[in-house]
This record gives C-alpha cells, sequence and structure tokens, in this order.
C-alpha cells in the first residue's frame, strides 16, 4: 500500500478520529461519565488507638497519606488519635456501627468480645516471628478464620493485618528482673491474653490503653508496665519515670497492626480503589519495617544516653512465660472452639515454617560478632 493510500488527506485521519470518537463517547455514554466520578472525593474518617505523638499514629498517617495519593482525590482519609471520638479500646465497635468509617489498632484490643482474638499478637505463636505470622493470616488461613470470629460476634467490618512488630519488650521496672518471682505482687500493665501470662506469673495486671501508662506510673497506680518498643516508649515518656528496661518477651512477641474498615462504607467503594486500598496495606507494610528499624535504633540509642539501663530478660522469667502460655491456651482452647481452631491453625503453619527458618537462616549474631563485638587487646610484648 502506498503513503499516500495508507494516511488519505492531510488531516483526515484525525478529523474521523474525533468525529467519530464524540459519536461513539455519547452513544455508548463511556467517555464523559468516568470525569464526573474522578470528579467526586469519598471522605473516610478513622481514628487510630495510639496518641497523637506516637510513632503507631504516624504509621497510621503513613497509610493514609499512601491511599490519598494513589487515589488521585477520588479517596481521602482523615486518621485522628486516640479519644478523638471513642477511647483506644471502643474502636472495633465504633468502626462497626459506622460512629468511624475505620481506624488503626491492633487485633489484640479487641480480646474482651472474643478471646481468640488476642492470638493475632499475644503470645509465642508456637515460634513464630511477626513476618511469619503475616505469612500464616494471609497464606494459612489466618484471614478467613479472623472474618469467622468477626462474623460470630456480629461486627460488620473489613479488616487488614499488616506492619510485623519487632519483638517487644518484657517491660520497664524499677528493679531489673531477676528471675520469675520478681514479677509476683506487682502491679503491671499489659493487654490481650498477655494479661493472663503475667496474672498467671503472679502479677496484678491492669490493662490500660497506651496513653494512660506513663501517668499511672508516676503515680503509682501500677509499678511496671510494658508498651512496645524504643520509639513508642521514649515519646510517651517511659524514662522519665522508670530506668530500667527489660529486653525480649514471649508475650507479645509475634504481633501486628490492623486496619479496620466500617463494611458498609467499604463495599460502597468502586472496585479500583479497593484495590488501591489493598496494595496500600502492603506497601505500609513493608515501609512500616523499615521505618521502625531506622527509628527504634536511634531511639534506642536516646534512651541510652537518657540513662535508662537495658537488660536481657533471663532465660528462666522467659521459660516461665513459655510454661504459663500452655496452661493458658489448654484452658482457653477447652473453652472457645473458635479459639482452638485457630490454634489448631496456626500450629500446623508454624510446624513447618519455622523448622524451613532454622534450617535457611544463617547466624546473624555471629556475623555481627564478627565486626562490632569487643576483641581482647593483644598482649604486650614483653
Amino acid at each position: 500500500m502506498s503513503e499516500q493510500n495508507r494516511t488519505g488527506a492531510p488531516g483526515a485521519p484525525r478529523r474521523r478520529f474525533l468525529k467519530n470518537a464524540a459519536a461513539g463517547g455519547v452513544a455508548a455514554g463511556g467517555l464523559a461519565a468516568p470525569m464526573v466520578s474522578r470528579a467526586q472525593t469519598t471522605s473516610l474518617r478513622f481514628q487510630s488507638t495510639w496518641p497523637a505523638k506516637d510513632i503507631f499514629h504516624e504509621y497510621a498517617n503513613d497509610f493514609a497519606k499512601k491511599v490519598n495519593d494513589m487515589a488521585g482525590g477520588r479517596l481521602k482519609i482523615e486518621v485522628l488519635p486516640s479519644g478523638a471520638v471513642v477511647p483506644a479500646f471502643q474502636l472495633l465497635e465504633a468502626v462497626n456501627k459506622g460512629t468511624l468509617d475505620g481506624g488503626h489498632g491492633v487485633v489484640a484490643y479487641h480480646y474482651g468480645k472474643n478471646t481468640a482474638l488476642a492470638l493475632w499478637g499475644s503470645g509465642p505463636a508456637f515460634g513464630m516471628d511477626p513476618n511469619m505470622v503475616l505469612s500464616w493470616h494471609y497464606y494459612g488461613g489466618g484471614k478467613a478464620l479472623l472474618e469467622e470470629i468477626y462474623k460470630a460476634i456480629n461486627m460488620d467490618v473489613v479488616s487488614y493485618l499488616y506492619g510485623p512488630m519487632p519483638t517487644q519488650p518484657l517491660g520497664w521496672f524499677k528493679k531489673p528482673v531477676a528471675r520469675p518471682e520478681d514479677i509476683k505482687g506487682l502491679k503491671f500493665r499489659t493487654v490481650g491474653l498477655s494479661v493472663d501470662i503475667f496474672n498467671a506469673m503472679g502479677a496484678a495486671v491492669n490493662p490500660l490503653p497506651g496513653g494512660e501508662i506513663v501517668p499511672a506510673l508516676d503515680r503509682g497506680l501500677i509499678d511496671a508496665a510494658e508498651f512496645n518498643n524504643a520509639s513508642s516508649d521514649r515519646v510517651l515518656g517511659f524514662p522519665d519515670v522508670v530506668k530500667n528496661c527489660m529486653l525480649q518477651s514471649f508475650h507479645q512477641s509475634g504481633e501486628q497492626f490492623e486496619i479496620l474498615f466500617n463494611k458498609s462504607k467499604f463495599n460502597a467503594l468502586p472496585q479500583e480503589l479497593k484495590s488501591i486500598i489493598d496494595y496500600a496495606v502492603q506497601a505500609s507494610s513493608a515501609d512500616m519495617s523499615w521505618k521502625a528499624i531506622d527509628r527504634n535504633t536511634k531511639d534506642y540509642d536516646e534512651l541510652k544516653k537518657a540513662g535508662v539501663k537495658f537488660y536481657k530478660t533471663p532465660d528462666t522469667v522467659l521459660r516461665a512465660q513459655l510454661a504459663a502460655w500452655d496452661n493458658i491456651i489448654e484452658k482457653k482452647g477447652a473453652e472457645n472452639a473458635l479459639f482452638k481452631k485457630v490454634l489448631d491453625s496456626q500450629r500446623e503453619f508454624a510446624q513447618k515454617a519455622g523448622q524451613w527458618q532454622m534450617d535457611y537462616m544463617v547466624d546473624f549474631k555471629m556475623a555481627y560478632n564478627h565486626y562490632f563485638a569487643r576483641k581482647p587487646a593483644p598482649a604486650k610484648k614483653t
């Protein structure tokens, strides 16, 4: 075909395209309608379960920003801090009722509605680290089980889990903990099934929300407490009232965050926006992990500079936690079929995934010590 036959008269293809596009667009209603929907903004009001100054509230805002940026004006999430609309522990109910369109917290905060919910955070998770717990949730059946529990307690919500948390400290104590007996009689703060662990170890537990912990410590209402990580603990003011922090624990060694949506509000969104939310959750999970390493490292150093003394939790205390946990899950599993169902699912996944991880992962501590551990000075020659 010649060049002239392919193109025709100059400008003819462009005129034909515009004419046909205009006619087809009007006939099909296809070109003008999307412009209208893109001009509309759906606004969702969220609340976190964290004080405004906490890095956890920052994580909630990070997620909202990713959604807002990708949605290009079609969806806007605003995140309020804990207590702006409802107290932290009432978040699930507020989202269910539509008082809030969504929220950011942890599943263990809903422990009072069904003990099985605490298994997404409390306890040793059969040796799984937080990222492995998320793997179980999305690929080992956990997500379907969580949806089953929410249905059983009549919570009309859509839940996304993300953000594997670093292992949490045993807590902040006026005196370092040297043995399990040192926990007996302490008025202690924790949440979820960790309440049962510390009660079993002899503590008197008060499950306060994050923003109330340090004031309670300062007034002597509690003797010791745990919250989560170096960055949160520092900004909440722990080093102002207590100077001893015990690192490593099994009470919440596999926890993650939860993003909640009111189901009716979520279902009303077009599929494109639902997909944006889904991918924003995944992106936020990775970003949160990276930010946590950077910020926790810096705040750990700042806490040391502020005079905080850090101690490794003794193995005897860790073993006492595991023994207490075994008794707790046996009792709770007998009382609650959903609790047992979640445990059985986690156990099956953990046995295989844990073996794989231990077999495949190299000892990073060995490499760290090779480069950074202090080496004895060479002996002087005589």
